[in-house]
């Protein structure tokens, strides 16, 4: 087939139209019908249809390229089973702290998508301190954690409009201009609901609100279904998830961070556990054109809802890597840490992560808060380990008001030799 190298690279990178059309072709063959030999390629290979439909009342397709199939294997390998590092204690301390981590910058950049206008240092630090949000942009961030941080809670339930109606409830608590809105589905009252673009054009027009009810239904069947006709890849399903609700928009505001929200749902509770350690929302607002055109792509497309898959995957193979690279990371710092316990047995893990938090950051400050938030212990026991610190000179204490501050000590780098 004169078109099978043109066809191969369009698939394994999914070009859209407007990029497909600038390849090289085979003489006697226009752009238009490549186009069209592509699109039948496509069908033939196995198209497979979800109950979403369009405003038309025609169904989304969607269908998995090898590239997608290299990728889910990858997924399957590394998110589904035990991370392999070489010194498996690492794993147990640093747990909870990573996990924090994870949602933190989960929170701040799920909301950042959706127009959260605060930096990331205000947004971490209002987090770690426990302190209430001071704004709209911080309030959208906090409840984004505090959803987040609640979402293991559900996964041993069915997908239900109720849990769907709680996460929203939790996403856009004091966020709406009208608090009854928190928590139900849009209606006919609130008119026409339009996502816009930056520049204010329409980026896409929501189903009407008569179908809401009923689409609800379906994607909470799609959702639960475990031993259906077709098999369908357990994160295929969270993607598709995530689209659909996205797409279907059946809130006023706040329905992205929702539909993120039910992605980590769903695949924590398809036990893809490492997924608690990821922050998908950090790529995709890297990549933020990259994200709305996979929806846009996807709705004017035919309804093919492949380029959006193909995004989410790409996005997840990222934050797995970032995530790796974390953890060489911290194999270096735990063989350097047990040189310092050598020197300092007294020391306990959280102690050895402060003070190379320090070192590295030498104008942070620590209090209780954040120490207790970080590590995820009590306040008498992050009170010992500061303290403690203070003790041995390795930080200086300050009272601002009530409470204590801690800032490395100036030569916190001497005494640790």
């Amino acid at each position: 087939m004169v078109l099978e190298p043109v066809i191969k690279k369009a698939d394994s990178e999914y070009l859209y139209w407007d990029k497909f059309k600038y390849l090289t072709f085979p003489p006697a063959i226009t752009p238009e019908k490549a186009w069209t030999a592509l699109k039948l390629s496509r069908i033939i290979r196995g198209v497979k249809g979800i109950p979403l439909a369009d405003r038309e009342g025609k169904n989304f397709t969607y269908w998995i390229p090898d590239n997608a199939q290299k990728a889910l294997h990858f997924l399957d390998q590394n998110t589904a089973g035990q991370i392999l590092i070489d010194e498996p204690a690492l794993q147990s301390e640093e747990k909870q702290r990573y996990i924090l981590k994870s949602i933190i910058e989960e929170a701040i950049t799920s909301s950042q998508l959706e127009g959260a206008a605060t930096t990331r240092v205000v947004a971490k630090e209002m987090l770690r301190s426990g302190r209430q949000p001071a704004n709209h942009a911080e309030r959208m961030i906090f409840n984004n954690y505090i959803t987040i941080t609640k979402i293991r809670d559900y996964v041993n339930e069915p997908l239900s409009a109720e849990l769907l109606l709680e996460f929203h409830r939790l996403i856009s608590k004091e966020t709406l201009e009208a608090p009854e809105q928190e928590g139900r589905f849009r209606t006919a009252a609130d008119g026409d609901i339009r996502v816009y673009d930056e520049k204010d054009h329409v980026l896409h027009t929501p189903p009407p609100p008569e179908i809401i009810d009923k689409s609800i239904h379906q994607l909470c069947n799609f959702a639960n279904e475990e031993d259906g006709e077709e098999f369908v890849h357990p994160v295929i399903r969270g993607i598709i998830l995530h689209f659909w609700l996205a797409y279907l928009h059946p809130f006023v505001d706040g329905n992205g961070r929702t539909a993120r929200a039910l992605f980590y749902w769903f695949l924590l509770k398809r036990k893809y556990w490492l997924f608690e350690y990821l922050s998908i929302s950090r790529i995709m607002r890297r990549a933020s054109i990259q994200y709305y055109r996979s929806f846009l792509y996807a709705e004017t497309d035919d309804r093919d809802m492949t380029y959006f898959i193909m995004f989410h995957l790409r996005a997840i193979k990222l934050a797995v890597d970032e995530l790796r690279i974390y953890l060489k990371g911290k194999q270096k710092e735990s063989r350097n840490a047990l040189q310092l316990l050598k020197k300092h047995p007294q020391l306990n893990h959280r102690q050895r992560a402060l003070l190379a938090s320090a070192l590295e950051h030498p104008d942070t400050i620590f209090t209780f808060t954040t120490h207790m938030r970080t590590h995820g212990v009590v306040y008498q026991t992050a009170r010992a380990d500061l303290l403690g610190l203070h003790a041995l000179g390795m930080l200086e204490m300050h009272k601002s008001g009530k409470k204590f501050h801690f800032t490395t000590a100036p030569d916190l780098a001497h005494k640790l030799q």
